[in-house]
């Protein structure tokens, strides 16, 4: 097939789409089969390549293409992801004529064959935030028809009895067409390059289809008209809300209630009425004064079966550029299905996954009765949820932990966390999101699952083993805004290309025009109207009681205002009153469900406006209190890279800021959002000494059990992002193929949301004594902060940078017999240092990392430590080591006394010796059989602790005395 095309295209502005102005593009050559190779050249100079944020002239193209019938055809072009376009995909640019060039074979690039037309459009590297142009279609082939009347894929809306006229052209001489309605041919073998024919008396919906044939080649063009039906005024039933309302005793039925302020009639189409709803399928208007709400109660279903439908949403008087007739998926729908975005799921991942239904355009809702609910455990429906100022939180993006990127993939690694543990995970979305491979936070379908993870029983599975395990689970939402996909945004939208997808009208119910915030992704939600208030009640209740989730954490609170533009960051960051209300707003609704819920909020504000949600019912039974997220990755990047500058860490406790009550700072080191220390370390950490060079892997990786004493100890909440305790050290801007390309590099966009590789798996980090070292130290601390009751108490940081931290902690309520001081300190010089202590008092204290005693005879004496080096001492020695420490009951050392070696009775993958002041003054680190010598003749006559650790690292601590 050839291809015309008009040379002269304009990217329109739609929304918040980037303008590029009367562009010229041209397709050489200009008429071509679809495997032919044609080059594409866009004009350099008609685009403004710093309104995306591109350096280095990086553009890409993003293709799709359509069939001969017009409908989306299934190849897979070489895109990569929105976040992260695939090089293959990137634009040649030619600076001696400005121009962006890129050749390529139709079939070979899309992948696919009998195109009928292609789209594409041009884009940064990573697109969120419609860093991007409209869309440009172009049509296949010589022989081409025009559909002049209706407009192609147009829905016209008609009173019953209306006619429609219908006229189209073709190329190349005569063709033979022929008009179907409804499947049935109604004109036909009707020779002509330039058809009419008036169809009348139009009672029911129509799908046209006219299929015009020249020799070998048919071209379908579609169309369809809507009945306006009238729509019946009646009052809801009592008890209805809006989605699905399965009848509790009857499955053969099911009321759907959609809120479509604004709209003329509903229609359900669905696979209950072979996708054709006539009048009997007009959704009711709810009479109640004021409501905006249509239902509709379907019967004769059968129970366990799944069903597909969606709203066919009609405005008889819509505004400009707006269309009369969109078809969406349920906005609360809690699975949907894509005609695109399920390909390539495994079925692995997700067994049996309902299929989309052929011939069908855009999302489509799942309906099934008679479904059994999960049956949750009893540990899940007893659930003790850990104190918040406990909690040690593990987050992770599902897709990066495992090689399978599956819920499946943590369930197997359960015993990862409990021997780290922790007792929180928190999962970066996993709501329906656009696309595959992403971190989740383009989210389209708020209440629904993305089925890319595995289905609902999944989920459930690892929530409840994880409850078994007493671990929380906790969310990431993103409910600041919403992509394109969205039904609330579809049913009132700008779509002047008739693709189907744009931004809100100023008649959205639901989203701003133009986002009311500096932190723009997506749509904005208008936060201050009632509908989208509901929207997000409901989707708070879906996941806490049909997912028993333990709590949110609220992505970009930020943007919960309606008072800024998106030009002013000043007026973001500055306290908002209406989004202290609104967020105090969603954590009553919460609370309401669940008064131990956690509440987070990504905010990284001031001080005057995030404390009025952390002291925010704080002083209630149960302690509420939301949480706030606390980004100390620089601090604790400086300490770790050996730099004395901006390492202040002091806020990570919580009442050092200003006005909190309590320990609401949920203080990380690294996030998902923020470059790995270890990567840094390596990349800048300090090399003035060459014995302990920073930029070394394995020093660097020793300064990481440093890091995990001075954070996750200080009450409060905390949080560890997925493989910090194992020293994870490439980069977040790591693209797939193991190069590193950051928001910075002048060749194309970041990788920061490209798809990880599996080191800390496939190289079996936990078998690398180096790392398990963090993996372990930061067990044993963890489990110190979770079972202690002293880092409940209160501490004492001094402000400033220091690269010698010290801490104090404080539990005044314990008796004088119970652990109820420590004291951390640290080193993270690149040279030795004698380092003030400040115990609390002298007398018998205890390094609680082993329970090796500690005499303190001067509470100010200094300690000497070698670079990343830190000791946590306690008043009395820790229940939780004794029982750690005894999991090796039947080891021991003989002689002892010994004057030049001892030996063991096992084999050891290390063994250390420790003064009775706590110092390690040898090591052997070699693994060794059992009856090993090991020689101490160096030693000074005395008392020493033997530290021994066995192939599977687990402890032992034993007196040994030197003679």
């Amino acid at each position: 097939m050839k291809k015309i095309l008009l040379l002269l295209f304009l990217f329109m502005s739609l929304g918040s789409f980037a303008q590029i102005q009367t562009a010229t593009y041209s397709i050489s050559p200009t008429n071509f089969e679809e495997t032919t190779s044609i080059t594409i050249t866009i004009n350099g100079s008609s685009i403004n390549e710093s309104t995306w944020g591109v350096t280095g002239n990086a553009l890409y193209l993003w293709a799709w293409a359509f069939g001969l019938d017009d409908t989306t055809n299934n190849g897979t072009p070489l895109n990569g992801t929105w976040e992260a376009s695939d090089e293959a995909s990137k634009f040649t640019y030619n600076s001696g004529s400005d121009t962006y060039t890129k050749t390529f074979v139709p079939t070979t690039y899309y992948n696919t064959t009998n195109i009928g037309k292609i789209g594409f459009l041009i884009k940064a590297k990573n697109g969120t935030g419609d860093k991007k142009s409209q869309d440009i279609f172009a049509e296949v082939g010589a022989f081409q028809v025009t559909l002049t009347s209706p407009s192609q894929n147009s829905t016209t809306i008609l009173t019953s009895g209306g006619s429609l006229s219908i006229a189209a052209t073709n190329t190349n001489g005569a063709a033979s067409y022929n008009l179907k309605s409804n499947g049935v041919s109604i004109n036909a073998n009707v020779s002509t390059s330039s058809y009419s024919f008036t169809h009348t008396n139009i009672t029911d919906n129509q799908n046209y289809e006219l299929e015009v044939t020249q020799g070998a080649t048919t071209i379908i063009k579609k169309f369809s008209v809507v009945i306006n039906p009238n729509t019946v005024s009646e009052t809801i039933p009592a008890g209805m809300v809006d989605g699905i309302n399965y009848n509790p005793t009857d499955a053969t039925k099911a009321t759907l209630v959609l809120d479509a302020p604004l709209k003329d009639f509903v229609y359900v189409a669905g696979s209950f009425n072979n996708w054709q709803p006539g009048t009997s399928y007009t959704m009711k208007k709810d009479a109640t004064a004021g409501s905006t709400k249509f239902w509709i109660e379907l019967t004769g279903l059968v129970s366990g079966t799944n069903y597909t439908y969606q709203y066919w949403v009609g405005e008889t008087t819509p505004i400009a550029n707006s269309p009369a007739l969109v078809k969406a998926a349920d906005p609360y729908s809690t699975l949907v299905l894509s005609p695109n975005e399920d390909l390539g799921i495994p079925a692995t991942t997700y067994p049996n996954m309902p299929v989309y239904p052929a011939g069908q355009d855009k999302e489509v809702t799942v309906l099934q009765t008679g479904q059994t609910p999960y049956a949750w455990s009893t540990a899940t429906t007893n659930f003790v949820k850990p104190e918040k100022d406990k909690l040690v939180v593990y987050e992770l993006l599902v897709r990066d932990f495992d090689a399978n990127r599956n819920y499946q993939d943590i369930i197997n690694r359960i015993d990862y966390f409990k021997n780290l543990k922790i007792n929180a995970i928190e999962l970066l979305p996993v709501m329906e999101f656009e696309g595959n491979e992403s971190w989740g936070y383009n989210t389209s379908f708020h209440m629904a699952l993305d089925k890319f993870y595995g289905p609902s029983t999944k989920l459930k599975e690892l929530i409840d083993l994880c409850h078994q395990n007493g671990i929380a689970v906790i969310l990431d939402v993103a409910l600041n805004h919403a992509f394109g996909r969205n039904p609330m945004i579809r049913m009132w939208m700008n779509d002047p290309d008739g693709d189907g997808y744009g931004s809100p009208t100023s008649e959205n119910p639901y989203f701003n025009t133009v986002a009311k915030h500096a932190y723009s992704v997506g749509e904005d939600f208008n936060h201050s109207s009632t509908y989208t208030k509901n929207y997000v009640k409901r989707v708070v209740k879906q996941w806490i009681e049909e997912y028993k989730i333990d709590g949110f954490r609220w992505d970009l609170t930020k943007g919960f205002t309606q008072n800024c533009t998106a030009s002013d960051e000043t007026c973001t960051g500055q306290y908002q009153q209406d989004r202290v209300d609104i967020l105090k707003e969603y954590a009553d609704a919460s609370w309401a469900l669940d008064p131990t819920h956690y509440t987070i909020f990504e905010h990284l504000g001031n001080d005057n406006e995030e404390k009025e949600w952390a002291n925010y019912r704080f002083a209630e039974t149960p302690s509420k209190g939301v949480m706030m997220w606390g980004n100390f990755n620089n601090n604790y990047n400086q300490l770790s890279m050996g730099y004395n500058s901006n390492n202040d860490i002091s806020r990570m406790y919580g009442p050092k800021h200003s006005g909190f009550l309590g320990n609401r700072v949920m203080g990380y080191a690294e996030s998902h959002d923020e470059e790995r220390l270890m990567y840094k370390n390596l990349q800048n950490g300090n090399s003035t000494n060459s014995s302990h060079n920073v930029k070394n892997l394995n020093v660097a990786l020793s300064r990481m059990s440093a890091i995990g004493a001075v954070s996750l100890l200080i009450p409060g909440p905390k949080m560890i992002w997925h493989f910090g305790e194992l020293g994870w050290d490439s980069s977040i801007y790591t693209c797939n193929d193991g190069t590193v390309n950051t928001s910075s590099d002048a060749t194309s966009g970041d990788c920061k949301l490209d798809k990880k590789p599996q080191p800390q798996w496939a190289n079996n980090w936990l078998g690398d004594n180096v790392r398990n070292k963090i993996y372990y130290d930061w067990a044993r601390m963890i489990g110190l902060k979770t079972t202690e009751t002293v880092f409940s108490g209160t501490a004492t940081i001094a402000s400033g940078s220091t690269l010698t931290p010290n801490i104090k902690i404080t539990n005044s309520s314990l008796p004088n017999t119970a652990l109820k001081d420590v004291l951390i300190i640290a080193n993270f010089d690149v040279n030795a240092q004698n380092v003030a202590t400040g115990f609390q008092y002298t007398g018998s204290w205890y390094n609680l990392m082993d329970n090796t005693p500690y005499a303190v005879t001067d509470a100010n004496a200094t300690i000497t430590l070698q670079p990343g080096e830190f000791r946590i001492y306690g008043n009395k020695a820790t229940t939780l080591a004794t029982t750690d420490f005894e999991v090796l009951k039947d080891i021991y050392i003989y002689p002892n006394p010994a004057s030049s070696y001892f030996t063991l009775n096992t084999a050891t993958a290390k063994v250390q010796i420790y003064s009775v002041r706590g110092q390690l003054v040898k090591t052997f680190n070699k693994s060794q059989s059992k009856d090993h010598q090991y020689s101490v003749s160096d030693l000074d006559s005395g008392m020493y602790f033997v530290k021994v650790y066995n192939e599977e690292n687990q402890i032992k601590v034993m007196k040994f005395i030197k003679q």
